[in-house]
């Protein structure tokens, strides 16, 4: 069978699942975000409710907050960076074989409104950008990490720590429009389009890591078999430009 044939027949399966999902009565879903994943899932969880006919709520929690949530329920999914996902699946938080990789998340830069763009097409240029900043803010979790390391790939860790502020609590761009610093850099798909900013572009070369999302079924879920639907939605052939509109990759199989 070519791959035309056998994408057509993955559609219709997907389409009869749907259709069988819509005969069955509607769920209200819960999932739970992390914050890089937030806008896809969003983008996906309507989606989802329109050929499903299921309510999904997505609601994003972070560190201590996402454990109570979890905990104390109602909650379906979850989705989290691979350590994060690693850490509940020790503690019996998801039900086993169900983490599923679903996201890529690339790193890009903002500056605040009306400040001049800097060039960052280039390695040479971005590192260059960041030794005449002022003041670089970037997050914890994924990619600060990410970002830590190709700074630190540039030799420049040391030269930039008394410019740097590490933000918590929230997007770098809102700190970023409140003026705490001049250069805000993150995952460009929570970067793009904040008030009070300019999205400049995405890291250059192999400083782009991007940061993985998956998802997973809660075991306290109460609607494991819509919610498992939902899971093989996010990973379906139809989500991808619902991804993409969100400036995420899906992920590779």
């Amino acid at each position: 069978m070519g791959a035309c044939a056998k994408f057509s027949a993955a559609c219709v399966i997907a389409a009869m699942a749907l259709m069988s999902m819509r005969a069955t009565a509607a769920s209200d879903l819960i999932v739970l975000t992390n914050q890089g994943a937030t806008p896809g899932v969003r983008e996906l969880a309507a989606a989802f409710s329109r050929v499903s006919g299921h309510h999904v709520r997505v609601i994003q929690e972070e560190a201590d907050a996402l454990e109570q949530r979890i905990d104390s329920g109602p909650a379906d999914l979850v989705t989290a960076n691979p350590g994060a996902i690693e850490a509940l699946a020790k503690k019996g938080k998801i039900v086993s074989g169900t983490v599923t990789p679903f996201v890529l998340a690339g790193l890009g830069l903002s500056v605040r409104a009306g400040a001049q763009k800097p060039d960052i097409s280039t390695v040479e240029a971005y590192k260059a950008t960041l030794i005449a900043a002022k003041s670089i803010g970037y997050s914890r979790g994924c990619s600060g990490t990410n970002i830590a390391e190709g700074i630190a790939r540039l030799g420049l860790t040391e030269q930039l720590k008394a410019k740097t502020i590490l933000t918590n609590g929230g997007p770098v761009a809102d700190f970023l429009a409140r003026g705490d610093f001049d250069i805000g850099i993150q995952q460009t798909n929570i970067m793009v389009g904040v008030p009070g900013t300019e999205y400049v572009g995405p890291l250059p070369g192999t400083l782009n890591k991007p940061c993985p999302s998956s998802v997973a079924l809660l075991a306290t879920s109460k609607e494991p078999e819509a919610a498992r639907a939902m899971i093989t939605f996010m990973v379906s052939p139809e989500a991808a430009p619902l991804l993409r509109k969100t400036h995420v990759e899906p992920a590779k199989p």
